[in-house]
């Protein structure tokens, strides 16, 4: 029994001969909320229209829930898609309902649901109201609204952040949660690290259309080497006490007359207290001693550039 919401094996796409995709795997579980990462032209987009069927792979196998996806299998699927388009000379609550109503809820529901949601995005009073009288953030909350109306079994959400201000990101956040909290299953992409790092189960980063990384956001912030925040006096030889620990040491520009403060990034499987324990060996004076928390932002630069790095070393 396949028990995934969406898996892609082995899929790769191109477009006039250039790879959009290559050799993609990956599998979104029942009841998750996955982040979908990745640079401008990684291949999320794609990825997420052959996942739903609207673009077919040269190669390789989609699975939506369980089968080859299909026309009324889309009816159980939220689709929010990164070109933003509502028909602008109807009133609000009449496009919602209209979306509801291609995904199979009656004209009932669709209004009861679509002044709910309104509300619930602080946009009661825009109800009846033209969609070309909305500001760009509302438009964006409206078409948001319109792509989880009908309840959907499975919401993907293409850059579902871009264009809200703070408070209707965060509004968006809490909504997403309490989608999670009702058994929903989301995918959403986003260039916005901290909402991935604050919402997901887990992430997928993608890289020149290859799967660079798959699996928990823990997971994912272990792969970036641990850095260190110190200071130490003014005289002391810091480069000489790590040697190799270190990879790089920077001078922070907030050193003082007497001290100097020091930003280190430790080479790869080396501890924080391994460079503790050399500190107090060289007898250096320190003055203050802080881990780095490490954030998905560092992981996806890290992770990029290594990537960048190997494909050029292979060529």
């Amino acid at each position: 029994m396949n028990d995934s919401v969406l898996s892609l094996t082995n899929v790769s796409k191109s477009y006039g001969g250039k790879p959009a995709v290559i050799d993609l795997d990956f599998t979104i579980a029942p009841h998750s909320i996955t982040g979908f990462l990745g640079p401008n032209g990684a291949g999320k987009s794609t990825s997420i229209r052959m996942g739903l069927g609207i673009l077919s792979p040269d190669h390789g196998e989609v699975r939506l829930f369980g089968q080859k996806p299909n026309y009324k299998m889309l009816d159980r699927v939220g689709f929010l898609p990164e070109e933003r388009g509502l028909y602008r000379k109807m009133k609000v609550l009449a496009v919602i309902a209209h979306f509801a109503r291609l995904k199979g809820m009656s004209a009932a529901a669709a209004k009861k649901n679509g002044l709910a949601l309104l509300e619930q995005f602080g946009l009661g009073d825009v109800a009846y109201k033209k969609v070309r009288e909305l500001s760009k953030g509302m438009a964006q909350k409206v078409q948001i609204i319109a792509a989880i109306v009908h309840e959907p079994e499975f919401i993907i959400l293409d850059e579902p952040f871009s264009g809200l201000d703070p408070v209707n990101q965060q509004t968006l956040e809490d909504r997403i949660r309490s989608l999670a909290k009702t058994g929903t299953t989301i995918l959403f992409s986003t260039h916005v690290m901290e909402h991935a790092e604050r919402l997901c189960d887990k992430i997928i980063l993608l890289a020149g259309g290859r799967k660079i990384f798959d699996g928990g956001v823990d997971e994912a912030l272990a792969t970036v080497p641990n850095s260190v925040i110190l200071e130490t006096g003014k005289d002391d030889d810091l480069a000489t006490a790590l040697g190799q620990l270190a990879k790089t040491i920077h001078r922070l520009p907030d050193s003082l007359e007497t001290t100097s403060n020091w930003s280190v990034d430790l080479n790869n499987k080396v501890d924080v207290q391994d460079v503790l324990r050399a500190c107090v060996n060289n007898k250096l004076s320190l003055h203050s001693f802080e881990p780095a928390r490490r954030h998905l932002h560092d992981v996806f630069v890290h992770l990029v550039a290594d990537d960048k790095n190997q494909t050029k070393g292979a060529n």
